[in-house]
């Protein structure tokens, strides 16, 4: 189980506002309670002009095998940059992080401007693979509208100053497989009062005008109870804000979109696992049923 020490600060602080502690005293406290600390991992160290950026305007250059874009990213500055990108998951219009001339990513990989593809690169959109956060090299990182503006500085918007702990958990205690059991742990080896998470959120109220999905539990099943919920207009195709994506990606999981996000996220949080289907490309009664062979 790998989450980040910001995650484990912000539980604990429900009990105690002003708890804090370093990554080497929260390794201590889970050994006091019984967990085996398979590795402390501080995000790697980036120096240099890391900015977040907007894209003002894309031009595709179509004379090359693969697909490849030259950007004008406003990066805070009277002129925007020139820089060279191969991704496809953005838009004009998005924030996105630029490394400028002068950047070490970790690597040690140091930005310079270059030319490139007939362009002069001025830096590089980077995904949270080149920024050591994640293992996601599939597209750049895209952050919400109105994380940030265009020149604020990447490291304080993104957090990067944290660590990742990552501890082994045993088939016996696996309501530690979710942030809220391992920080009910952790607040017992500080004696911080435990405030759990899943407390105290707000609930959709029914007024039975809309019928559930259709759900059918067969008898051989594991399963004793599966719930559905309708939730209509819903922007499929929405961000997740950065703090939700950051600590999905140290958990292992890759972000891809805000639905699918906030289901991850709850079960990492809260240890319940569930599952959004689109309600266009499904049919029928939803059937739940142990695995069949083949």
């Amino acid at each position: 189980m790998r989450a980040p020490l910001s995650w484990f600060t912000d539980v604990l602080r429900h009990g105690d506002p002003a708890w804090s502690a370093t990554a080497a005293e929260v390794d201590a406290g889970f050994v006091r309670v019984g967990f085996e600390i398979e590795d402390v991992e501080p995000f790697p160290e980036i120096t240099g002009p890391l900015i977040v950026g907007r894209v003002e305007a894309i031009e595709e250059l179509t004379e090359f095998k693969k697909p490849i874009r030259f950007c004008q990213v406003d990066v805070g500055e009277e002129q925007p940059r020139g820089i060279v990108c191969g991704a496809r998951n953005f838009a004009e219009g998005d924030l996105i992080v630029a490394a400028l001339p002068g950047v070490v990513l970790p690597g040690p990989f140091a930005i310079a401007a270059r030319k490139t593809y007939g362009k002069t690169s001025d830096g590089m959109i980077c995904s949270v693979a080149e920024m050591g956060i994640g293992a996601d090299a599939s597209g750049i990182l895209v952050l919400a509208p109105g994380t940030a503006e265009p020149g604020a500085d990447a490291r304080e918007v993104l957090g990067l100053a944290d660590t990742a702990i990552d501890i082994n958990v045993t088939p016996d205690r696996g309501y530690a497989f979710s942030v809220r059991g391992l920080g009910r742990e952790l607040a017992g080896s500080f004696g911080v009062p435990f405030v759990d998470p899943g407390a105290g959120r707000p609930t959709l109220a029914d007024d039975g005008s809309r019928d559930a999905w259709p759900v059918a539990i067969e008898p051989d099943s594991a399963a004793t109870r599966y719930t559905a919920r309708v939730i209509t207009g819903v922007d499929a195709a929405a961000v997740s804000p950065w703090w939700m994506q950051k600590r999905l990606l140290v958990a292992g999981i890759r972000p891809i979109s805000a639905i699918v996000d906030i289901t991850n996220y709850v079960m990492i949080e809260l240890g319940q696992p569930l599952h959004a289907f689109d309600a266009d490309k499904i049919t029928g009664t939803i059937t739940v049923r142990s695995a069949a062979s083949g």
